[in-house]
């Protein structure tokens, strides 16, 4: 199995260490099969809005060495794809448009998003299964 985990599930767990979003995330880091896949693009979108200044000051307790010790170990358990096909534009959003170039590069089997609605038509034209965090959790 092979996933790639929208931007706003890693805040979510950041934000609220008791919901889907952080179990995933646990999940992932318990389990360290690199079924997480990542690009250097993504990681970069992942880092931009992870220690944008507005969500530093909501998360609790950690410190921006905290977040980007929390990058590096996502980094860590990722298998790292390259991108040799760009979808843009696809979606609505370019930055979406990153999630599904590597879910697309990698075959991966989902992309895990707390925002669905995001990913329209992704599953009809990629035959690629876009889930919740809280649906991927039933699966695994």
């Amino acid at each position: 199995m092979k996933i790639v985990l929208d931007t706003n599930v890693l805040v979510s767990a950041l934000f609220s260490q008791n919901g889907s979003s952080n179990k995933v995330l646990i999940w992932l880091f318990e389990n360290s099969k690199k079924v997480n896949v990542i690009s250097n693009t993504l990681v970069s979108e992942y880092t931009d809005v992870l220690l944008r200044e507005e969500n530093l000051k909501q998360y609790a307790n950690l410190s921006k060495a905290d977040i980007e010790m929390f990058l590096d170990d996502i980094c860590l358990i990722s298998y790292h794809q390259n991108i040799n096909f760009l979808w843009r534009p696809f979606l609505k959003d370019i930055k979406d448009d990153m999630v599904l170039e590597v879910a697309f590069n990698s075959s991966a089997n989902y992309i895990v998003t707390n925002n669905t609605k995001d990913f329209k038509n992704v599953e009809k034209n990629f035959n690629i299964k876009v889930v919740t965090t809280k649906e991927f959790l039933e699966i695994i």
